[in-house]
């Protein structure tokens, strides 16, 4: 087991088995009632901008990025991220963040929204989102609300519900 032998690669479809197999296991069946589950129910997440960690065929760890829509703002929600344990605590995660979150800002995409804890996301450019600026579908706690701007002003045009992008887009809103 050695950090040297971990490959970071976009996900494919065959990861998905293993990709909800580490998600069970990080967060169990009550990752079904997050707010951050209740808006990626709403549509697909974007393969081309999600990541795993891989140690010779098996995915390790994995994290996805899922297009959103909030007021005149467009974004990407990061989650979830997810490690096994025998993995964790060895910047595999922070890792996957970072890939996660260059790749946004290669796309164009101006920010990347979270909902996490400020000392492990902040050394990775994610801020406090102004208490009251967005309404998730579920509680969640204001100040895990966070967001990495890669586009200035990106951060100030999300207001209001956050929704899945393609939910936006059946109800003929921005997308």
């Amino acid at each position: 087991m050695s950090l040297a032998d971990v490959a970071y690669v976009p996900e494919d479809a065959a990861h998905d088995p293993e990709i909800e197999a580490i998600n069970e296991e990080a967060f169990g069946p009550g990752r079904f009632v997050r707010a951050a589950f209740k808006i990626r129910e709403g549509g697909p997440h974007a393969r081309d901008l999600s990541f795993v960690a891989l140690h010779g065929d098996k995915v390790i760890a994995s994290v996805r990025l899922t297009p959103i829509n909030a007021g005149e703002g467009q974004a990407l929600l990061l989650g979830p991220l997810a490690v096994r344990p025998a993995w964790k605590n060895l910047g595999i995660g922070k890792r996957l963040v970072r890939i996660a979150v260059e790749a946004a800002a290669v796309a164009g995409w101006g920010a990347v929204v979270l909902v996490g804890d400020a000392p492990y996301y902040g050394p990775l450019g994610f801020k406090p989102i102004p208490r009251g600026q967005l309404t998730m579908p579920r509680p969640v706690d204001p100040a895990r609300l966070l967001a990495a701007e890669l586009h200035s002003g990106a951060v100030e045009m999300l207001t209001g519900e956050v929704r899945h992008a393609a939910l936006a887009r059946a109800a003929g809103e921005r997308a």
